[in-house]
Order: structure tokens, then sequence, then C-alpha cells
């Protein structure tokens, strides 16, 4: 592959995925990855560590956007990475997933006439109070060609008139988790640090702008106190908004959880976190990614949502929504009484996400868009 492939990234779950497509484009002889990291996420523990452990080649440009309202931050993303790309001249631009720094990739790109291409499109959770639904809906509608991760996702861009800029490629996570589960059982001792046993702990993640906020935050917590309770240990890495919010409204809550079982820790490296998620006997999150993952690793999940674009996982009954204390308990007791096989968790996962084959499909499908241009 020659083209030239800028890759729009700025959150913790693009950059696994990132590292797909980049050790397919090294695979195809293209030796120039190019990375513009918005910094959407900032925190070293979300974004450094995850460059150095999956050897991610460092950003051409590094924008260093920051936190803030979304208009603030989409504003101010769209304005850098026009600039990067004016720039950088590239034949095609990437953009992955469903964050603000996808959108702000998609519109600089597509302002600009350079053609641009969508990473895990398709999904659709069909609640537009969710910024990333409204997010993925823009920037399918703006791209040239448009990687469809299911079955599903392929349908609904067909229904929605998308169909002939769409490509089924499979879904880069499946490949990104295998990857790096293979590198987290080798190098990480985050359960030895912990003091953690397999399978007797679970794992939760919380850090939403919408999961953070005066209204449901306090609810939320008082949720993973009751699983810490039902369930042992509750491992909670806490998010640095997650972290601000409460000392902000809730100071005392921390040491209320420690008393339930929730045991707080500073956010993981990739690693470490890929290992505790697929050692956990369950995980709660209000992630779209980690529900995922959880699935893929055969873990039982409860989504701190009311809806999630991963709609494969409840249709397999590994994943079940719930946004308050009463109904994560009662999630909670459906997958105790209906543990199932992790490993056939696991083949069904592989089943509906593809062959881990995502990355080269992918790859393929840049090269003959920049080839191309703009449809």
């Amino acid at each position: 592959m020659s083209a030239r492939v800028v890759h729009v990234v700025g959150a913790r779950p693009q950059f696994p995925k990132l590292g797909v497509v980049l050790r397919a484009q090294a695979a195809a002889g293209d030796a120039e990855p190019l990375v513009v990291h918005t910094g959407q996420h900032y925190d070293a523990a979300l974004s450094d560590a995850f460059f150095d452990e999956l050897g991610l080649p460092a950003p051409v440009a590094a924008l260093a956007v920051g936190s803030g309202p979304h208009g603030q931050q989409t504003g101010r993303m769209l304005e850098a990475i026009e600039r990067s790309l004016m720039t950088l001249r590239p034949d095609a631009v990437a953009v992955y997933g469903d964050t603000n720094s996808t959108l702000a990739g998609a519109l600089a790109a597509t302002k600009l006439g350079i053609p641009c291409a969508h990473v895990e499109a398709g999904l659709r959770s069909f609640d537009r109070r969710m910024p990333e639904e409204l997010n993925r809906v823009a920037v399918d509608h703006l791209c040239d060609l448009l990687f469809a991760p299911t079955t599903t996702a392929r349908e609904r861009l067909e229904l929605e008139g998308l169909g002939a800029r769409t490509v089924l490629s499979g879904d880069v996570s499946a490949e990104a988790v295998l990857h790096a589960e293979r590198l987290a059982e080798s190098r990480s001792r985050i359960l030895e640090t912990l003091g953690l046993a397999s399978g007797r702990y679970a794992l939760a993640t919380l850090h939403r702008a919408e999961s953070t906020g005066e209204t449901a935050l306090p609810g939320l917590l008082r949720a993973l106190e009751g699983a810490a309770r039902r369930l042992g240990t509750l491992v909670l890495p806490l998010h640095p908004r997650t972290a601000a919010a409460i000392d902000a409204r809730l100071p005392g809550w921390p040491a209320a959880a420690a008393e339930a079982g929730v045991r707080i820790v500073e956010p993981l490296g990739p690693l470490d976190f890929l290992r505790l998620a697929g050692h956990a006997s369950m995980v709660l999150t209000d992630s779209g990614g980690l529900q995922k993952e959880a699935f893929l690793l055969g873990v039982p999940c409860v989504t701190l949502r009311a809806s999630t674009e991963w709609v494969e996982t409840l249709d397999c009954g590994a994943n079940l929504l719930a946004t308050d204390a009463g109904s994560v308990d009662a999630a909670i007791s459906r997958h105790l009484t209906a543990p199932g096989e992790r490993a056939s968790r696991r083949a069904r996962a592989l089943e509906l996400y593809g062959d881990g084959r995502a990355g080269a499909r992918i790859v393929h499908g840049l090269g003959t868009l920049s080839k191309e241009g703009r449809t």
C-alpha cells in the first residue's frame, strides 16, 4: 500500500483499533504511519500508556485539545485537524468509532476534499440523547467509505442509502483484543500486584459525561456499591472525569464504597486492564468498547446505560442493560443464574465479529479510496 493515509484518533477505545490497521498497513508495505492525536483523552494512563504498551508509533501531530463542552471541544479539534491535514496533504483520512475526535476528523477531511473512511460504521443505538449516536450518524453520511464491522451494521447503512459506500470489513476490535490478550497474559502482573484471584472479583468502569452528571452519578455509584456486595471485590479504575465529579459532589463516597467492597485504583494501561477484564467474574460499564471486549473475552457484562450500539451482545444474552441500583441488581442475578460457558461466549463473539482479517480489508479499501478520490 503506497497511499498516504492520516489516521485521526484521540480516545482510549480508538488506540487498539488503530494498532490493528497500522499492523496491516505495515504488512502491506507502507512504512509511513501518519497518526494525528487530538488529545481528547489527555491523561497519560489513558493515552501515553496505550501508545507505549501497544507499540504504536508516535503521532506526527499531537494536538492536545483536552476536555471541554462538546461544541467547544469539537470546534477546537476541527480547527487543529484542518491545519494538520493541510500540512500533511494525505491521499485519504481514516477516522475511528464515534467520539468527538471522529466527527472532527471527518468534517476536516471532507471540507478539504480529502477522501475519508469510517472504521466501525453503521452502528446505531437509536438513542439521540447519546452524543456518540449523533457522531455516528453524521460521520457515516460524511464519509466516502464505510467499514461495517457486522452484517447488522451493513444492513443499517443500506437502509440509510449508504450501501454503495459500504464494505463489510469485520471488526477491528476482535483482532485488537486477541492481539492484546496474548501480550497481557505474558506481560501483565496486575492480578498479583492487586492480590486478586482469577474469577473472584468484578470489574467496573464509569466515565461518560451523562453518567457523571449531577442527576445520574449518585444512583450509579449506589449501584456499584450494591454490585460489590453481591460479587465480592469490585475493582474500579477511576477515570479522571469521574474522580473530579466525585470530589465535587460526593467527596465521602470513596470511604463508603470501600466498606461495601469497591476497590478504587488508578487508571490502568491497556495490558493490565485487559488482563483484569479477562479474569473478572463480571464487568459493569458505561463504555461502548468494553461491552464488546467483555463479550470477546467470554465475561458477562452489565451495561450501565439505557441503550447500546452493540445489539449483538444483548441478543446473545452476554450483556444486559441497567440504569439504577435495582436494575443492576436484577441484571447481576440474571447473569449469576445463567452463567453459561466462557468458551461458548467467546466462540459466538468471534463468529459475529469477523475472522480476524478486518485490518487487511480496511487497508485494501483505503488504498482503493485514495486512488479513486472523493465520490
